[in-house]
């Protein structure tokens, strides 16, 4: 790099792809840099973003002017790898900034977390509330007067329909469809593609239409995207 970098991404996989094409898309890509734990990934690069290493670089690169960063872990079921890497950062004193597409739609009365990530097509409507560290993936809509806890990810293409109530760490499967007025308890899982039309417990996985609770020892045969 010419200059040092002001922002770290935190991850390199095909997620922090995706939000570099979003920066670069809004014209601020520029002096970012890329950590990864996976050393066959160092030195190589994403959309021209340098991959410089692992993260015990970050004492380092703050050294050198780094005051910001990026959570670039997506999540399929399991939101711990990208919360462990949020309380990284702000640990080393980062300030969490958050990535929005210039093609989501976000409403002027809604409210949006620190570290928030919204990508293309994506739509938060009126008075919705999204917490810390959060996805609403591609095409995903979060209807009015929706709360979404910390560390969630509504995956691509999910529809959540107004009032919706979804506690931290939670997972709503791509193409997930849920009705108005429902709650979804901390770190539960919905699959992908499941109409949800009753409340959801903390800690549990609903599949199907309509949405109906499985063990988490299936998880290994379950698709959450």
């Amino acid at each position: 790099m010419t200059e040092p970098a002001s922002c770290v991404i935190l991850g390199g996989g095909g997620h922090a792809r995706v939000l570099i094409d979003c920066l670069q898309s809004g014209g601020v890509a520029n002096r970012c840099a890329v950590l990864d734990m996976d050393q066959t990934r160092w030195g190589g690069e994403l959309l021209g973003v340098p991959i410089l290493g692992g993260d015990d670089l970050l004492p380092e690169l703050i050294k050198q002017g780094a005051s910001s960063f990026i959570v670039g872990v997506g999540g399929t079921g399991d939101n711990q790898p990208r919360k462990r890497l949020y309380e990284l950062g702000i640990a080393h004193g980062l300030k969490p900034i958050a990535v929005i597409h210039p093609r989501s739609i976000l409403s002027r009365s809604a409210e949006i977390g620190p570290g928030v990530q919204l990508l293309p097509g994506s739509i938060i409507n009126s008075e919705a509330r999204i917490g810390a560290n959060v996805i609403v993936n591609s095409g995903a809509i979060v209807e009015h007067d929706c709360r979404l806890g910390d560390n969630t990810h509504v995956a691509t293409g999910a529809k959540m329909c107004s009032t919706v109530t979804v506690g931290s760490e939670a997972h709503i499967g791509a193409g997930a469809t849920v009705r108005q007025g429902i709650s979804i308890g901390e770190g539960a899982i919905i699959g992908a593609g499941a109409v949800v039309v009753k409340d959801v417990d903390p800690w549990t996985v609903v599949v199907g239409v309509p949405a109906r609770p499985i063990s988490y020892s299936n998880l290994e045969t379950l698709k959450v995207e």
